[in-house]
């Protein structure tokens, strides 16, 4: 279990500029996560829920941002993980 990657989900949008950029700077600070990348606007429940937030990162069931990347937030959740293990 310690050597599996983060998964992580971003909430976006297509022609979402803001979400090409967290995307790819997620894949920039680190590899070996797992991104999901999902589209709000294919489920009414989540564009509801996100759609004024996107680009929204989650990991470990919970936000780690939205709009813009925090690489220091997403090393929080990074560092509990290795804590836990």
């Amino acid at each position: 279990m310690a050597n599996e990657p983060l998964k992580l989900t971003v909430y976006s949008r297509e022609g979402c500029h803001l979400c090409d950029a967290m995307i790819e700077e997620i894949h920039e600070f680190q590899a070996g996560v797992e991104l999901a990348i999902i589209d709000v606007d294919d489920d009414e429940a989540l564009k509801l829920r996100y759609g004024s937030l996107v680009p929204v990162l989650m990991g470990e069931g919970r936000e780690i941002c939205h709009y813009f990347f925090d690489p220091a937030a997403l090393e929080s959740v990074l560092n509990n993980l290795r804590a836990r293990n």
